[in-house]
């Protein structure tokens, strides 16, 4: 069942007392609620919003925005500009570049010193970087062995802008969405600064695409899903990945073409607990990009009214909010 944008008050506010409780229509035709404590942030059609409630702002203008990602302390936003790393005040306001080279998906260090990014590596293959969020060059994170390595030469590298357009069928879109989505090299800061998820890393010896974490210190990797090669005779990616705020889970877009039909699984959302190894799916088809606002709930992107839309996602009952139109939500701390 889908509840009005109210619900989301509710999370940030505090819980309403059953003498209270608000109306639950079908679906609604726009989000109705007073302001919210905590702005997330999105793209729609190339551009940069943010929002506290049904009132949004719009930060950028042009297009070639995408990814954002708030800093720990809230008054920034770190944003890919037409392949490149930028920051800027949490108005839009005091724009920098940060990079030189070109850069995939950001993620901000706990402290909020440090920005996390992939570009090329000395491999040749998606590497992790880290560059100093107001002065200096960046430095390799992984692969380890690249750490002591000249920095490769600047190539292009994959990322997604917009969401598809909201008159494309959901079959198209989801076409669109494989494609765009297969090679996105988002990365993902733990929230206690000691590993970064990243797609890629030593797993690419073995598969035709994989999800690794790394241990910064010593530069050890794990895989966490893997696709192709080896035993594996399936085609698919792992992407986006998003650390729940405790650290305790990490979620991620994934996509599978099975051996058989039966054994296909379209885009979708899967949590996956890095102390035991467990996975689970989230959400429904076609659902991606989730950033967590706690333990149970997140934000996804999700096919609402034959668009794409920023939508909250309770992940104990599975109720579903659609707040507003755009894709590649991030959640102020």
């Amino acid at each position: 069942m889908i509840k009005t944008a109210a619900f989301l008050i509710g999370l940030m506010l505090g819980p309403t007392p059953a003498s209270a409780a608000l109306p639950v229509p079908a679906a609604p035709a726009a989000p109705a609620a007073p302001p919210l404590v905590r702005h997330i942030s999105y793209v729609r059609d190339g551009d940069v919003y943010v929002s506290a409630g049904p009132a949004e702002k719009r930060l950028t203008t042009g297009a070639g925005y995408a990814r954002p990602r708030w800093s720990p302390d809230g008054k920034q936003l770190a944003v890919l500009r037409d392949g490149q790393l930028w920051t800027m005040k949490a108005d839009g306001t005091a724009r920098r570049r940060l990079t030189t080279r070109p850069a995939a998906a950001p993620s901000w260090s706990p402290d909020g010193k440090w920005l996390a990014f992939a570009s090329l590596s000395c491999t040749g293959g998606p590497g992790v970087y880290r560059i100093s969020a107001t002065t200096g060059p960046p430095e390799v994170l992984f692969p380890v062995d690249c750490r002591s390595e000249p920095l490769p030469e600047t190539t292009s590298i994959s990322a997604v802008s917009s969401a598809p357009a909201s008159t494309a069928s959901v079959a198209a879109a989801s076409a669109s969405l494989v494609d765009r989505l297969r090679a996105d090299d988002a990365v993902a800061w733990s929230p206690d600064g000691k590993q970064i998820a990243f797609r890629g890393g030593e797993c690419d010896a073995i598969y035709d695409a994989c999800l690794s974490i790394g241990t910064i210190s010593s530069g050890a990797e794990r895989t966490v899903a893997a696709y192709g090669g080896g035993s594996l005779q399936n085609r698919g990616f792992a992407v986006l990945p998003a650390w729940r705020p405790d650290g305790a889970r990490l979620a991620f877009t994934a996509y599978q073409e099975g051996e058989t039909t039966a054994q296909n699984e379209p885009l979708h959302v899967v949590e996956y607990d890095p102390r035991t190894g467990a996975k689970r799916t989230i959400g429904t088809t076609l659902d991606r990009e989730p950033a967590y606002l706690d333990p149970t709930h997140a934000l996804v992107t999700a096919r609402y009214r034959n668009g794409s839309w920023i939508t909250l996602l309770d992940l104990t009952t599975g109720t579903r909010t659609p707040l507003h139109p755009g894709s590649q939500p991030t959640l102020q701390p």
